[in-house]
Order: structure tokens, then sequence, then C-alpha cells
């Protein structure tokens, strides 16, 4: 593998300058910037392996990433799939579980900072794997990380299908889904930048039902209902904050909290969608340490504060609730804050909620469709994919690699045949094994990152981000990830409750993985890396040039501005005004010559 990935060209550099930094006389136009498509292309990270290169743009702003992270992982789970273990385990027991796993996201989420704010490239933590451990294991976790996104698209289609039936079960199911895939090829075969903003308003509105329906559940509990009912708490004392499954017996109400323990695991993401991000973000080394600490302490809220609102609006007995995941009835209303509305008789809000999580499960299917492109589009520049998903069309989309995701959607289909329940579960048993072995990878190659430099030298003081109480929170991620990952699909080992279709799908990829990885050792002989030999160095010194020479883009308008500051932490306007007063003259353009901008159209 090359070393190198990055060409060394002149990133986003709009003045020539002498030693001193001064602009030599007659280097530039004068003009204004016009931030244009020459301009992003000049924002562009360059990278070239076994003659491939990644031409995806640098045109994520802060905002885009932050709300990318969020949106991504804000989808039918925490609106509609947290029903699911209200009804395994009880209220008591799935705020617990939510809680206690949002401490192993936190200690991924560090382990992910430190490496992607340092070495910010497409596909990050899959190429880390392959740089800093063994090829093999690269090999392996890009392909598991691919199988866990483009199953999402389909499960979340899926989920579009299930709150569809709320109103009514006439639309033909296989109209549904072509209309769906046909939209998301059509968002995603257009210019990242325009991805971005899509996501960006979609997760924008995803963030705010959230937070509105955790208003919802304080004013309804306190007695703002039309029955004037101030229920408060009274869901976890009747009937009860902990139910048992399976057993009615201690060990039933073990097995109902480690279900919602394996169904935190499924729900709880959030490190991954912005690492996938970072090699397409602007000026990375500011904007990435932002979105991985805000995006944890936003989904930490989100997804603590919603298990606990699920817990307070229904009781896990709820019968209409367990008809819309155990039999999947046409008409049921599958979430739980639409059963509650259904229960205290509010009358327009349940439709327009239940239009609102349609949006959001169609939102992080299409986020979910630019992860799995974006992986493939790694695993091909790393030589580990056929060539033709490094293929990218003029605006940087690789648009081969859009389109086998877009075929394996097609597996929505099994709803023709099959209770949409049924296949909901299909879906969420693989899905839920391979996030876990994405985290188990992202902590296990942060160990083998921390030694190396610490064998070469190297002070993580040094770093643009140095995470806390490592490499401790690594292993504390990697063997909560092990052992929730291996427990998955224990319900089938119990008495009388085996099923061979549960049993395939919830350890499907944990036996892919090394088969995987074994196999492409064999082929390619590949070697574990020694510490002191593996490549800490990689593009470091092209991502500190681009940083150096990085010209922010002023704000579009005012709205722009302070989505930027709000979201993104980040006054780009402020940053340009900063540079004028520093003399590094960023409104000059460099004249480029023509060699150059014929190499990077």
């Amino acid at each position: 593998m090359a070393s190198k990935m990055f060409e060394k060209l002149p990133f986003n550099r709009h003045t020539t300058s002498d030693s001193s930094g001064s602009p030599k006389p007659g280097d530039s136009t004068g003009a204004p910037p016009a931030y244009d498509q020459d301009t992003e292309r000049r924002n562009s990270a360059y990278a070239t392996v076994s003659g491939l290169q990644d031409t995806t743009h640098r045109g994520l702003k802060a905002r885009h990433i932050q709300l990318i992270g969020i949106g991504g992982t804000i989808g039918t789970a925490l609106y509609v799939q947290i029903g699911k273990g209200l009804i395994n385990g009880g209220p008591a027991s799935l705020f617990m579980a939510f809680t206690i796993w949002c401490f192993f996201i936190l200690a991924v989420t560090i382990c992910m900072a430190e490496m992607a704010t340092y070495l910010p490239i497409s596909s990050p933590f899959i190429r880390f794997a392959g740089r800093y451990v063994d090829e093999s294991f690269g090999f392996a976790a890009g392909w598991n990380f691919f199988i866990f996104e483009a199953i999402m698209v389909p499960f979340e289609i899926t989920a579009c299908n299930l709150i569809l039936t709320y109103w009514t079960d006439k639309i033909p199911v296989g109209v549904v889904i072509a209309v769906i895939i046909a939209l998301y090829g059509i968002i995603n075969v257009v210019a990242v930048k325009w991805y971005g903003e899509t996501e960006f308003w979609a997760a924008l509105g995803k963030m705010l039902l959230i937070i509105g329906l955790i208003i919802y559940t304080f004013i309804t509990m306190v007695g703002g209902n039309p029955l004037g009912d101030a229920y408060g708490f009274r869901y976890w004392r009747n009937p009860g904050s902990f139910t048992w499954l399976y057993y009615d017996s201690k060990t039933g109400y073990f097995l109902g909290f480690l279900q919602c323990l394996i169904q935190a695991g499924f729900t709880i993401a959030g490190p991954d969608y912005v690492s996938m991000a970072a090699g397409e973000a602007e000026n990375p080394r500011v904007i990435l340490p932002k979105a991985y600490n805000a995006v944890f302490y936003r989904l930490t809220a989100f997804f603590v504060l919603g298990s606990l609102c699920v817990g307070i609006n229904v009781p896990f007995n709820d019968e209409t609730l367990i008809n819309a995941f155990q039999n999947g009835e046409p008409g049921a209303a599958a979430s739980p804050y639409v059963v509650s509305m259904i229960r205290l008789r509010i009358q327009v809000l349940p439709d327009i909620v239940n239009a609102l999580i349609l949006t959001a499960a169609f939102s992080a299917g299409l986020s979910y469709l630019y992860c799995s492109s974006r992986c493939l589009l790694g695993l091909s520049l790393e030589g580990k994919a056929p060539k033709i998903f490094a293929r990218t069309t003029k605006n940087g989309v690789p648009v081969y690699a859009v389109g086998l995701v877009l075929l394996i959607s097609l597996l929505s289909f099994l709803q023709l045949s099959n209770n949409t329940a049924t296949v909901l579960e299909w879906f969420i048993n693989i899905i839920t094994a391979s996030q876990l072995i994405n985290f188990t990878v992202m902590s296990y190659t942060y160990t083998r990152w921390f030694y190396a430099l610490k064998a070469q030298g190297i002070s993580r003081d040094t770093l643009p981000y140095k995470g806390w109480f490592q490499p401790y929170a690594a292993y504390i991620a990697m063997c909560g990830c092990i052992v929730v990952c291996l427990v998955g699909g224990y319900a089938v080992f119990l008495n009388g409750q085996w099923d061979t279709a549960t049993f395939i799908f919830s350890y499907f990829t944990v036996a892919l993985f090394p088969i995987m990885f074994f196999g492409w050792k064999f082929l390619k002989k590949t070697q574990w890396k020694k510490l002191h030999e593996i490549d800490l160095k990689g593009e470091v010194e092209e991502i500190e040039e681009y940083t150096r020479n990085f010209v922010p883009q002023p704000s579009k308008n005012v709205v722009d501005k302070w989505f930027n500051i709000i979201f993104g932490g980040i006054n780009y306007d402020k940053e340009l005004e900063k540079m004028r007063e520093r003399g590094e003259h960023p409104d000059q353009r460099q004249g480029y010559s023509a060699e150059y901008m014929e190499k990077t159209k």
C-alpha cells in the first residue's frame, strides 16, 4: 500500500507568499475570491492509491458535520423501535440500559476523535484498521461496516412502510419501496454540498422533533392533556418499573434488562457517522473536535431522556404497542409517542408526529446510503474492492458505489412475502452485531495507535486533540462491545426458544468477520504491523499544509452565519477578519497554473 495517499497539491491557497509570509507582487489578480467550483476543487483532498484518486470534495461545513452525525443516528430506532425495549424490560430497565450504554459510546467517541482529528481522511477508521493493525483487519472492518450501513437502508425503508400503516394499509408496499429508493438515488447522485444541505435540514427537523416530544412528555405527565390526567410516573408503579422476559423469575427480569441493553447497542451510535464525513469536512482539525464533543453530548441527552420519556408515556403491557411489534398488525401505532397521544385522546397531533417520524426514518436511510457508499469508496481506494467503486462524477460523487447500495436496498421487497415486523427483526439482528463489531474495531485500533505513538516517541500532547482516560477508555469500550455482541442472540439458546432464522441473522456477521480476516490474510500474505513500523505520518504533512492555508468561505446570509455558530461553534466571518488583521490577505486569489487547474478538474 502506498504510504502517501495525498498528492502534494496547494490546498485552498489564495495567496502566494515568500518566506516572510507576504504576498509577492503580481502573483494575485487582486480580485475578491469567487467561491465557485474552482474554490471547491482547491478545498478538496486528493488521494492516490494504486493509481486511484480520492476525488471527494471538502465541501461540508461545521454545521453539516454535526447534523450529519446526529441525523444519521436519530431515526426509526429512537422514535419507534425503542418501544420494543419497553415491552421486553419495562421502563426502568430501558432507562438504565440506555444510560449505561452511553458511557461505552463516549469511550468509542474519544478514541475516534483523537485519531480522525490527527488524520482526517475518507473512511478513516476502516483505513486506520489496516494501517495500524493489519491490512486483513482493515479489509474485514471495511466490509463489515459496509454491510452494516447497506443493510440499514432497507431497514429504514421497511420501517417507513410500518409507519405508513398507521394511516392505511391500502398503499401497495411495492410502490412505497420503489418511490423511496428512487428518491434516495436522486438525492445522493448530486454534489456533496447539496447532500450536506439536504441532510442538515432533515437532521434539524429530527432534533426539533425529539426535543418537542420530550417537552410533550413533561406537559402531559403534569396534567396538560385533554383528560386532565396528571399521570406522572404512574406506569412505573402500575404495571411496574421492570418486567420479566421468558421466565417469571429473577432470571427473567435480568433477561429483560439484557434485552434492553442489546436494544441500546442497536439504537445509539454517533462517532462512526462523524468519522465517515472527515474526508469531506472543511478545515477538519478545527471542525471535528467540536463535532465529536457536541454529537456525543446531544445524542446522550436525546437517547437517555428519550428512553425515560417512553417509559413515562406508555405502560409496557399496552396492547396497541404489543400488536405493532409482535404481530405487525396493519394500522397499529408502532411509536410509543403516538400510542400515548391516542391514549390521551389528543386529536391531530398523532398524525403530525407520525408524519415527522416518517420523515426522520426517510432521512436516516438517506444518511446510511451516503455512509455506505463512502465506505465502499474507501475500500476501493485501498484496493480491497473493485476499482470501479472509486470512480466519481465531476462533483465528487462515487456513483457506482451509490448504485450498488441502491441494489442492496431492494432487500426491502422481502416485505411483499413476509410480515413487516419479522423483516424488521431480521435486519435489526444483523445490524446490531455489525455495529458492535465496528465499535470493537475502533477501540482496538486505537490501542495500537496509542502504543505506536509511545514506541515512536511521539507525545500525545502534540496532537490536535487528546482524548482523556486513555488507553483505559478504549479497553472498556472494547470489552463492553464484545460481550454485548456475543450475547446478542442469546434467546435462541434458551429452552424452547430455538429459531434458526434468528440464530443466522444474529451471528452472521460475527462469523463472517474472522472469515474475511483470515481469508484476506491467506490471499494477500499480510503481516501484523509492529509498533515501530506503523505509519503515523502518512498524509499528515499535506493535512497540515491544508490547515495552514485554509481560507473559510464568508457566510452566504444571516441564517447561514448563525447556523454555523449555533451548530458548528464557528463564526466564519470572524475567522476571515482575523486573517485580514494578521495580514494574510484572504481576499486575494492565487493564479494557479494551467497544469494544476487541468489536473484538479
